[in-house]
């Protein structure tokens, strides 16, 4: 009898934790995607960056501007897959508070500039928040950023490597924005290439 009642008492153990665990992954966050290769629909268009569709990828390689997600977010993780010249300028804003006029002061910007003229700054780094270390090169191939914003925390994770690690509070939510600029000369400096975009809210 001790045996059966002590098997009954496992069983029940085992069912409950299923249970829970069932009921966590079902409440588990689950990443939307944003860009998929095929379209920009969940995308705004800012400035006059000429984006196209082309190879799975959406692309730029002349113009100034933005393509803006049409709804904010706070806390999440990022996950972006980019194609760099290793002289364009560009970048993913995160939590711009204005999705007409993204800036680097109403946003975070983690940054794809491998040729910066501040290098502190550059691929791998949250501008004016935390300087790139280990400093990465991203020009001439496929990259992935990861990056996490929750609270004021904010982390950038470049090819699986941790490249910028920081604390701000001033912008705590807002849209996403994938970045095709000019240089300091106000020319075009190259391609950029975005193939897919997914977030999971925090």
């Amino acid at each position: 009898m001790r045996t059966i009642t002590a098997a009954c008492s496992t069983l029940a153990a085992a069912a409950v934790i299923a249970a829970f665990t069932t009921l966590a992954s079902s409440q588990a966050p689950v990443a939307t995607v944003l860009f998929d290769g095929k379209n920009i629909e969940e995308w705004n268009q800012i400035g006059d960056a000429n984006w196209k569709i082309e190879d799975g990828a959406v692309i730029a390689s002349k113009g100034n501007g933005f393509l803006v997600s049409k709804k904010p977010y706070g806390d999440f993780q990022l996950r972006v897959e980019f194609w760099a010249d290793d002289d364009v300028n560009s970048g993913v804003f995160i939590r711009a508070e204005d999705p007409q006029k993204i800036t680097g002061t109403n946003a975070y910007e983690v940054n794809i500039f491998d040729k910066r003229p501040d290098p502190s700054y550059a691929t791998g780094a949250i501008v004016n928040v935390a300087k790139v270390d280990p400093m990465p090169k991203a020009g001439g191939k496929w990259n992935t950023y990861e990056i996490t914003a929750q609270g004021s925390h904010l982390v950038a994770v470049l090819n699986g490597v941790k490249t910028a690690d920081g604390n701000d509070s001033a912008h705590k939510t807002g849209y996403i924005a994938l970045q095709h600029g000019l240089g300091a000369d106000q020319t075009d400096r190259g391609v950029i290439k975005f193939r897919k975009v997914e977030i999971k809210p925090l």
